[in-house]
């Protein structure tokens, strides 16, 4: 009697190291999809207005930015208050939404991480990708405010999604750290509300950056580029509004910043994922 071959499936642990996560990560890309899109498709489900929450929040902040800083406290602006804010909470929204989603993305997902097996790092991952969708939408309506003012679109546009893809490394970079941290830790989810708000108040959302870097040291003002939401948010004004204390030693400095803490975090990240389904 002939024999069959039966085809054998060899469950194994993926390669260790920073590059073998990502390129595991990268391997189930399909799935980062599918994990996104469910993210989104809970968001909005049962929803009276549905994707119109997206804009609702950047709006509403803008509206009592405004209120509260250019009309109450005599904010100055080269630009239209308005504008001058909505640009900047674009890219701190996307942040800001990212990295609070992240950071309790593993604790959230136990019924998928204790059953089945993939890469870890997507669930933090998609939970940053699908706030792109969000910031899709709301960019539509900073595009009708560049048009009420009669700002016109500048050559220096084309950086954006290198700016927007800065505020997602920025996100990712932090919120694997919470996200491992959040997984043993619990009360990691009360400090992440107070970080964000305090994070806002240090970038330069409803101020320019030079109400800040004018009274530092000119040998001292790269301290606040440490703050990478800094570069980005400068960024998008400079490339927007063609007005602002950006440069490329900014961007530079954020960059390096946002490498080294990813990197950090990736590593932390990989050695706490093989405890996850214990701890959840």
């Amino acid at each position: 009697m002939e024999k069959t071959s039966v085809p054998v499936t060899v469950i194994a642990a993926g390669r260790g190291g920073l590059w073998g996560t990502l390129l595991e990560a990268w391997q189930h890309r399909e799935l980062l999809y599918f994990l996104a899109w469910r993210d989104v498709k809970v968001r909005y489900k049962q929803t009276v207005l549905g994707v119109l929450w997206a804009v609702l929040q950047p709006v509403g902040q803008m509206v009592i930015f405004t209120l509260v800083f250019a009309k109450g406290l005599g904010v100055q602006t080269d630009a239209a208050y308005p504008l001058f804010s909505f640009v900047a909470l674009l890219p701190w929204t996307l942040f800001q939404n990212s990295l609070s989603r992240s950071s309790d993305s593993i604790a959230g997902a136990a019924h998928l991480l204790t059953k089945v097996y993939f890469p870890r790092l997507l669930v933090p991952l998609s939970s940053v990708v699908s706030g792109l969708v969000d910031f899709a939408i709301s960019l539509v309506v900073l595009v009708i405010m560049l048009a009420c003012y009669r700002q016109p679109l500048r050559l220096a546009a084309l950086w954006l999604p290198a700016f927007v893809a800065l505020a997602v490394l920025s996100a990712l970079s932090v919120g694997i750290w919470l996200a491992a941290l959040n997984a043993k830790y619990r009360d990691f989810r009360y400090v992440v509300p107070f970080m964000l708000t305090a994070w806002m108040f240090l970038s330069p959302v409803i101020y320019p950056a030079t109400k800040i870097t004018s009274h530092l040291p000119e040998d001292w003002r790269w301290l606040y580029h440490l703050n990478p939401m800094a570069g980005v948010i400068e960024g998008f004004r400079w490339a927007l509004l063609g007005e602002s204390a950006f440069s490329a030693d900014m961007l530079l400095v954020s960059t390096g910043v946002v490498l080294v803490v990813f990197a950090a975090g990736l590593f932390y990240f990989r050695r706490m994922e093989r405890v996850f389904a214990d701890l959840l």
